[in-house]
């Protein structure tokens, strides 16, 4: 049997986010303010409640405080990846959203709170805003576009049942990240454990600048004019690969790898100009690199690859404080190869270096365990709003 489709307008009221000025927001917590959380806060897994902004309490409508079974969405970004996010809300919570989201907040007579949360996860609905919302300067999701949509709604026990099922199958997918993060955290622990925090030296190892350390270099770009450059086998590297824990997006050929130049494998990139000044990551295989990133290939003599990196992760603070600038940040590889680290025995390395490749088997299969989490969940999604689970 079909299941009948309503408008989420039926079933669910559309509330506005707080309206403030910019000499009225504070960073910090005090009495009589209240907490607001913006697009920033709204992630795959969730809202986060941290980075807040802070507005007195008189700006804020009863109406506006956040309560258990809202959906917060994002409607007003200058990014279609950014517009059409949405995070349930899992408990009554004293604060309130910003202008550029609104709430949806679920009749729960009508519609179980958890299954009306899930449809603001599928794909369908995140291709349906895409379309809704794309503007020429800034993409907006109307009150309209929202209440529009529509969702099937079978009876309530049915949706209890499907919601059942797809918060199980969330939970999983929140287990393995949070195991994830907790391996993350064991690879600094060891790192700490072995040598200390590298950027105050406690344990007062011989310091050396990364010249003294391995070959600095800035990488190109090779000119898109001249016909051969990409396409080819050599993955080039730009800050938006770094940190992403994906394949690498663009390559070039041998020819484009001439004009950009090359790194080998195990070297330090790290993105020194811009809004992602001192994200760092290591080159897994022979890569060419753009403009944004200065390289270090380390000297095996000197330093591990492995101990090179994690120990150039304690001196991101130092990256960006030395690229500040009153327009773009940016350091020069003049500046960022006098960066000094201390250089422990290298057996010593190489033995943290041990510990980390078996962190790292680890957290591969458990992203692999999420991959099939995640397909799962997405499958089950699927079917649930086609009437199939």
């Amino acid at each position: 049997m079909t299941t009948a489709q309503v408008r989420v307008g039926e079933i669910s009221e559309q509330v506005r986010g707080v309206t403030y000025g910019k000499g009225d927001a504070s960073d910090t917590a005090q009495d009589g303010y209240l907490p607001i959380l913006r697009a920033g806060n709204i992630t795959e897994t969730g809202a986060v409640f941290d980075d807040l902004v802070y507005v007195p309490a008189g700006h804020v409508a009863p109406k506006q405080i956040l309560r258990s079974g809202d959906v917060l969405i994002a409607a007003s970004s200058g990014s279609l990846d950014v517009v059409g996010k949405a995070a349930p809300i899992l408990s009554d919570y004293e604060g309130a959203f910003g202008a550029f989201c609104k709430v949806l907040r679920p009749n729960q007579a009508r519609v179980n709170p958890s299954y009306f949360a899930h449809f603001f996860k599928t794909a369908e609905y995140r291709r349906i805003v895409s379309g809704l919302a794309a503007g020429a300067n800034i993409n907006n999701l109307r009150n309209e576009h929202l209440d529009d949509l529509l969702i099937p709604l079978p009876p309530l026990p049915e949706q209890q049942r499907i919601a059942a099922i797809l918060d199980k199958a969330d939970a999983l997918r929140t287990k393995r990240r949070e195991a994830l993060t907790q391996l993350g955290r064991l690879a600094t622990s060891i790192f700490l454990e072995m040598f200390g925090d590298p950027a105050k030296n406690p344990k007062g190892w011989p310091v050396r600048a990364l010249k003294e350390l391995g070959r600095v270099s800035t990488g190109g770009t090779p000119p898109s004019a001249k016909e051969g450059m990409f396409g080819g086998d050599i993955p080039f590297v730009t800050p938006g690969d770094l940190e992403s824990g994906k394949p690498v997006r663009r390559t070039v050929t041998e020819a484009g790898a001439q004009e950009a130049g090359t790194i080998r494998a195990g070297a330090s990139l790290v993105c020194c100009i811009g809004a992602t000044i001192g994200k760092m990551d290591a080159a897994l295989v022979r890569s060419s690199f753009n403009q944004q990133l200065n390289a270090v290939e380390w000297f095996e003599d000197c330093v591990d690859d492995s101990y090179g990196l994690a120990s150039l992760k304690f001196f991101k603070p130092t990256i960006v404080a030395w690229g500040a600038s009153t327009t773009l940040p940016i350091l020069k590889k003049s500046s960022f190869e006098k960066i000094s680290i201390p250089t422990p025995p290298v057996a010593m390395q190489r033995e943290f270096a041990r510990c980390a490749r078996e962190v790292s088997r680890i957290e591969e299969k458990l992203r692999s365990a999420l991959e099939r989490d995640t397909e799962l969940f997405s499958s089950l999604q699927s079917k649930a709003f086609q009437g199939s689970l």
